[in-house]
């Protein structure tokens, strides 16, 4: 299959308030679209996981993370150019997203991707895309294709064919926190 036609198949699922399967920039991940709370909802109890655990979100510009979150800090913006790899940055004041994807205090955590076929997902999507482990809650996250469950396998709308083939390691991203009052914490090196 096509990147392209992978790509298509996936945006339109998630359109239609699917969720599907993908690999991103980090690990591969659970997804849907991040402005759709009954398609989060589903991500949460596919992945049995407390709704009050915030789920990541992938955009794939600046311009798409400024619609999602109020303020964006100038420190992020040098985060996100400087990364040497995938940083995530949990932001204050999330706006225009699911309401059970924000986190309590009103943050959210996002990420823009540099990896080709995430970034186009998410260019093609024209919205940000939910970005979670594809795993239960508290198992190992699934580095490759070959290392997802047939639970996570059954549970979704859509599998993506890019990468399948894949075999090497893959970490999470790295996350950084940063307040509205400059203070900066590094959740995840």
């Amino acid at each position: 299959m096509k990147i392209e036609d992978d790509i298509r198949q996936a945006v339109e699922v998630m359109r239609r308030g699917g969720v599907i399967l993908y690999p991103t920039d980090t690990v591969w991940g659970i997804g849907c679209d991040a402005t759709n709370a009954e398609a989060v909802k589903r991500i949460y109890d596919i992945k049995k996981r407390d709704d009050s655990k915030a789920m990541i979100c992938l955009v794939d510009s600046d311009a798409r993370l400024s619609r999602y979150v109020r303020n964006v800090p100038s420190v992020a913006w040098d985060i996100i150019e400087l990364a040497t790899k995938p940083t995530t940055v949990i932001l204050d004041g999330a706006v225009n997203l699911a309401p059970n994807l924000i986190a309590a205090d009103g943050s959210i955590a996002v990420r823009v991707t540099q990896e080709e076929f995430s970034k186009q997902l998410c260019y093609r999507m024209q919205k940000p895309i939910v970005s979670t482990s594809a795993n239960i809650s508290g198992e190992p996250a699934a580095q490759n294709y070959r290392d997802i469950s047939e639970k996570i396998l059954n549970a979704v709308d859509y599998v993506c064919w890019t990468r399948r083939q894949e075999h090497k390691p893959h970490n999470p991203s790295s996350i950084i926190r940063l307040k509205g009052n400059g203070e900066v914490t590094i959740i995840r090196s």
